[in-house]
């Protein structure tokens, strides 16, 4: 799947992001010394706190540096992308659904919290699952970093000492951005953490923290686990930190260099992560490039403090959710990666993400678009099988159909139309073996369900999660008496039409002709005649009768499928009144 990007190739975002990423370590590796013509291993890095449901809208963290290592590793560099997990965050809030007595972990490191479901090992580990299994699914392969582990490894110890020995200077950055304008509502979790490290900094001085108001660092309180120190006096030659629990009145003395029991305040701990892990490029919401936020504030201090050059950065913007009342899985019905996946093919969810740069918004709608968006993807397909017609929309179809590593991603080897799928899935009630057969039927040939795999089990979920009941298509049992008493002498000429007509054995295709040309037979017209007014007129009037007599509604899925899938004998009972 080697790319490059000769001469004439179509270009997208992707294509010029990892421009600017290789660009930027190629000056990254000038700083460092390296021999001329050594290759230096380019880091594309994301970073989430696994605090909730890893929902849509954060999943761009994710994707935006997968595709953007994935077009550098096709043009033969090496690269990675690696991803932290923010475990070392404090637990903020006991969510809705949550057993209230939870918030007694309230200030604890999320990686300390219990998982109220009694399922994984911590709070972390619960939310991180789902997405780890969802992320391999879409073939996304990243290294991932627990921030747990790295703090209490040590690996931080030198750049944590390193910021609090420049603690005034690293405080007079902050205090410049300090007196920015407000900033606006966090959208990511690690701003909310800047914007808790600020109120922490205005409760600090107004307590006067014995000269210790905005320390860089804050240790989580060695007999209850939690954040809610107040910090009393630092020794720069011990590196000996004491403080007092606000929670439950311990007070004892940390030694940062030795004894590793808390981290750096999200605004220094980001900049000083670029440097240790030597970050070429990482994107983030569009919180991150405002005045006076972390990407902001994390340049000046990775430069002045850390000896390194803050990573290309990539804003991407909200991401909406439409059709989502049956979700289920997520708290507060906000739809997951693994919950669209349900739905969605994984090819067709990432081209949802790469289609678009980054800094445009778009919604994710699970209602009857999901029907027109499988569509475009499939008269995309076709396309891309045309070397002729290779542009940008082509380009996103080859991003999200395959990765460098996994190789092309797993579709249904008989290429089947959702919407087939999905009305043949109304009316059969999801039987997979019914809707095998009526496909084969419909003219799509093949040898065994599996055949129709993954769209059909998506299809049959979509249909049976997603469409609203009293959109849900439900044949009748038996003849719809009422009707048949009202019926005028065109519909009943009509109706004897189509069932003298009917082909005895399956055949779309004679089915869709005799459906449309009832009308036309009825006019004394031939069925392969184009229609008149008069006959479109008619044509629609003898759907709604159709729909009627079988469903009791006025329009369903498409008709030549729908009898196919009654079959004949149903069809001649219900509409032989």
């Amino acid at each position: 799947m080697a790319r490059g990007n000769p001469q004439g190739d179509p270009t997208d975002w992707v294509t010029r992001t990892a421009d600017e990423a290789i660009r930027h370590a190629q000056q990254n590796a000038d700083r460092l010394g390296l021999p001329e013509g050594e290759q230096r291993r380019i880091t594309c890095a994301s970073g989430a706190s696994p605090s909730g449901p890893v929902h849509l809208g954060n999943l761009r963290e994710f994707l935006t540096p997968h595709f953007v290592a994935e077009e550098i590793r096709g043009r033969g560099l090496p690269v990675r992308h690696l991803h932290s997990w923010d475990d070392y965050d404090r637990f903020r809030k006991v969510p809705a659904g949550v057993d209230p007595s939870w918030s007694e972990h309230i200030g604890r490191p999320l990686s300390a919290v219990p998982d109220p479901w009694e399922c994984h090992d911590s709070w972390a580990e619960h939310f991180k699952a789902p997405l780890r299994a969802a992320l391999a699914e879409m073939g996304v392969e990243m290294e991932e970093v627990s921030q747990t582990e790295r703090y209490r490894a040590g690996a931080y110890t030198e750049q944590v000492l390193h910021a609090i020995r420049h603690r005034d200077e690293i405080d007079q950055v902050l205090g410049r951005y300090r007196t920015k304008k407000a900033e606006p509502a966090a959208e990511s979790e690690q701003e909310a953490a800047a914007l808790a490290d600020s109120v922490a900094d205005a409760e600090d001085a107004q307590r006067g923290s014995g000269g210790l108001a905005r320390f860089p660092y804050k240790p989580y309180c060695r007999r209850c686990g939690r954040d809610t120190v107040e910090l009393t006096s630092y020794a720069d030659d011990t590196t000996d930190l004491a403080y007092t629990c606000q929670a439950c009145d311990f007070s004892g003395v940390t030694n940062v260099a030795t004894q590793h029991e808390g981290k750096l305040v999200w605004k220094v701990d980001w900049p000083m992560r670029w440097s240790v892990e030597q970050v070429d490029f990482e994107p983030g919401g569009l919180d991150h490039a405002t005045p006076g936020s972390s990407y902001t504030v994390g340049k000046e201090l990775v430069k002045r403090f850390y000896d390194w050059r803050a990573p290309s950065f990539a804003a991407y913007a909200f991401v909406g959710f439409a059709g989502v009342q049956k979700m289920s899985s997520s708290a507060g019905g906000v739809p997951t990666a693994a919950d669209a996946l349900r739905v969605l093919e994984a090819p067709i969810l990432r081209w949802l993400y790469v289609r678009r740069q980054p800094k445009q918004a778009f919604t994710i709608d699970f209602g009857p678009e999901v029907v027109r968006l499988y569509d475009e993807w499939d008269a995309l397909a076709r396309k891309a099988a045309d070397p002729a017609k290779r542009d940008a929309q082509v380009l996103a179809f080859e991003r999200a159909s395959a990765t460098t590593t996994a190789g092309r991603l797993p579709t249904a080897p008989v290429g089947v139309p959702f919407r087939v799928l999905s009305s043949v899935a109304d009316v059969t009630a999801g039987s997979a073996d019914q809707i095998s057969r009526i496909v084969g039927d419909v003219g799509y040939p093949h040898d065994s369900v599996a055949d129709l795999e993954p769209r059909l089990d998506k299809a049959m979920t979509w249909t049976t999660e997603f469409v609203p009941e009293e959109e849900r298509t439900i044949v009748r049992t038996d003849p719809d008496a009422a009707r048949f008493a009202t019926l005028e002498d065109r519909e009943r000429q009509w109706l004897v039409l189509l069932l003298e007509n009917l082909p005895a054995e399956p055949d779309l295709d004679a089915v869709t002709a005799l459906v449309y040309g009832v009308p036309k037979l009825a006019r004394g017209l031939a069925l392969d005649d184009a229609p008149t007014d008069e006959v479109k007129a008619d044509q629609k009037q003898f759907f709604r009768l159709l729909y009627q007599l079988l469903v009791s509604a006025d329009r369903g899925p498409r008709l030549p499928t729908l009898l196919l899938a009654l079959g004949r004998e149903k069809v001649t009972h219900l509409l032989g009144g």
